[in-house]
């Protein structure tokens, strides 16, 4: 599903150019479930922007379902990155002055989908992840829990075949957290993809495979794709 062959990032900083990724090619099939470690400054989150399309590489190739993606422009990425990848974030990105419902919605009305079907939607999403009765509820009216649960539904609501979760649980009490990755991993269980970046060494212990970065490279990787579609 996802095949990045050598990839290089590199930023500057003042007078000085970082190397934030060397050299990296990782390979993800379809439905695996995949944790990014290592320390700060490692590029794991470098990493997790370039497969999520917030960011582009400076060499290298990129193949997201069988579709060379390297050469795209911002608006073809922004398409693709709408329908086929959801994001979790660690500080949620809610919009404060929307009810949960609303920012849940709000990945449909930019896609066009229409109100009767997007209503339809958003009322299911929540009522799955237990929030039917905190659809109308601004975000600071939730606990983190419950915003983190309410970010989850808009990240799936377009339906992705991609979830990316950049420290889902880094905000959230021990309780919360695990209710959280309760919820990834039904997720990946029903299919989806989930590459998740965590400095968490017992949560990279849950996923079925780890990779392992340092100064921009990946050092350790306990299990390559099977399916390379």
């Amino acid at each position: 599903m996802i095949h990045l062959e050598v990839i290089e990032r590199v930023f500057q900083v003042g007078d000085e150019w970082v190397h934030a990724l060397r050299q990296v090619s990782l390979h993800v099939a379809r439905g695996e479930y995949l944790s990014i470690m290592g320390p700060s400054g490692s590029g794991k989150s470098t990493l997790l922007n370039i497969i999520g399309l917030l960011d582009r590489p400076d060499k290298g190739s990129y193949r997201l379902e069988d579709r060379d993606i390297t050469d795209l422009s911002d608006r073809q990425q922004a398409a693709l990155r709408r329908h086929k990848i959801g994001f979790i974030f660690q500080f949620f990105h809610l919009i404060p002055r929307l009810t949960a419902a609303e920012n849940v919605e709000l990945p449909l009305t930019l896609a066009g989908i229409v109100p009767a079907e997007r209503k339809q939607r958003v009322a299911v999403a929540l009522e799955r992840l237990g929030l039917a009765d905190r659809a109308r509820h601004r975000p600071d009216q939730l606990s983190g829990g419950q915003r983190q649960r309410v970010a989850i539904a808009r990240a799936t609501i377009m339906r992705p075949a991609l979830v990316l979760a950049d420290e889902p649980t880094g905000n959230l009490d021990r309780a919360s957290g695990q209710d959280v990755i309760d919820t990834i991993e039904a997720l990946n269980g029903e299919g989806i993809t989930v590459v998740m970046v965590t400095h968490d060494p017992e949560l990279g212990r849950r996923t079925r495979r780890q990779v392992q970065m340092m100064d921009g490279r990946i050092v350790q990787d306990t299990g390559a794709a099977h399916d390379t579609r």
